[in-house]
């Protein structure tokens, strides 16, 4: 059983920046990793993915460009590195682990380990 454990959120003016940071335990960290969010009445939402040594990232479109996700494998870590925040990005940000896949993926059912999630919030 994989434990997840982010942290960096918090509340930011429009256009600007913040890393979120998720760190792993409890098995050998070889596995692909996401970043998800979810905000009220909406369904979660794919963000980021990495596989497993980093060489191959996916990203949704609405991210594309603003943000990205990085791995130290010797941390057991990923990161999320966000730029030109909008208030549309506001949302908790989950970290999950596909612990049975080394390569990146954004479907949401292949991820078996999942944070308490981060609140990011973007003022306008």
């Amino acid at each position: 059983q994989v434990q997840l454990v982010e942290s960096g959120g918090g509340l930011v003016q429009a256009g600007g920046s913040l890393r979120l940071s998720c760190i792993t335990s409890g098995r050998a960290y070889v596995f692909a990793m996401g970043w998800f969010r979810r905000t009220p009445g909406k369904e979660r939402e794919f963000v980021a993915a990495i596989n497993w040594s980093g060489s191959n990232t996916i990203y949704a479109d609405s991210v594309k460009g603003r943000f990205t996700i990085s791995r130290d494998n010797a941390k057991n870590a990923v990161y999320l590195q966000m730029n030109s925040l909008k208030p549309e990005d506001t949302a908790v940000y989950y970290c999950a682990a596909a612990t049975r896949l080394t390569v990146a993926t954004k479907l949401p059912q292949q991820y078996d380990g999942w944070g308490q999630g981060t609140q990011v919030t973007v003022s306008s």
